[in-house]
């Protein structure tokens, strides 16, 4: 998806919604109908569209519509819908692949788009992240180190990925707990601190400095480029 263009509905696109897409490594474009979303395309076709029907349904399914009926339909629609406007999804099943209702969860949302473009993903990259023993299994959620099973709660997976998928890249605390704990976390730095606490403990005293401390900043996942 690192070169690809999403179209979503409406613009500007809610904080919560820009939010999410901006964490979840997603590039797109608000767009306000059909025309504009016609009208701004990028040259290799809209990558799949997010399109809130929520507050406008007309608006919203209008450009659903205008979407599927194009010489070269768009594929891979999301919509998003309240829990009253679930009978709307069965009428007009071919106008959306996935969708996800409101008020939405980051990560429920993150997991459905992972779910819509897992075909496009698996057929450009491996669902892996290796480095230095270390393997994690993206599509899975298993993690090894040297051919060990690690043995890691959802959150020390999420920031042990994060980190290892930055290899070199310096994070302070905060900028950890807004990626990997999102913006609705309200947790004070000392809960990255108790995960990598934890992380290190389980990768074992040989390999803990994997993760290494930067005074006054943050924690570094492997060496820096710069490192000698």
């Amino acid at each position: 998806m690192a070169d690809s263009l999403l179209a979503v509905f409406p613009s500007p696109a809610p904080i919560d919604l820009a939010r999410t897409l901006d964490l979840a490594g997603y590039r797109w474009k608000a767009v306000a109908s059909g025309a504009e979303a016609a009208k701004s395309e990028p040259t290799d076709g809209w990558a799949g569209a997010v399109v809130m029907c929520d507050d406008d349904p007309e608006s919203g399914w209008a450009l659903c519509r205008s979407l599927r009926k194009r010489d070269v339909p768009v594929q891979r629609v999301l919509v998003m819908v309240n829990g009253t406007q679930l009978a709307d999804l069965e009428m007009r099943d071919n106008l959306f692949d996935e969708f996800c209702l409101t008020p939405f969860h980051p990560r429920e949302l993150e997991a459905r788009l992972r779910h819509l473009f897992w075909t496009q993903l698996t057929g450009k990259h491996e669902m892996l992240v290796e480095y230095g023993g270390l393997v994690l299994n993206l599509e899975t959620y298993q993690s090894s180190f040297g051919g060990q099973a690690l043995d890691l709660t959802y959150m020390e997976y999420e920031l042990l990925k994060f980190l290892a998928q930055n290899p070199g890249k310096v994070f302070s605390r905060e900028i950890l707990l807004s990626r990997v704990w999102g913006y609705e976390y309200f947790g004070g730095a000392r809960t990255v601190d108790v995960h990598i606490r934890r992380l290190r403990a389980k990768l074992g005293e040989e390999h803990a400095n994997l993760i290494q401390t930067v005074r006054s900043v943050g924690y570094r996942f492997g060496q820096s480029k710069w490192s000698v």
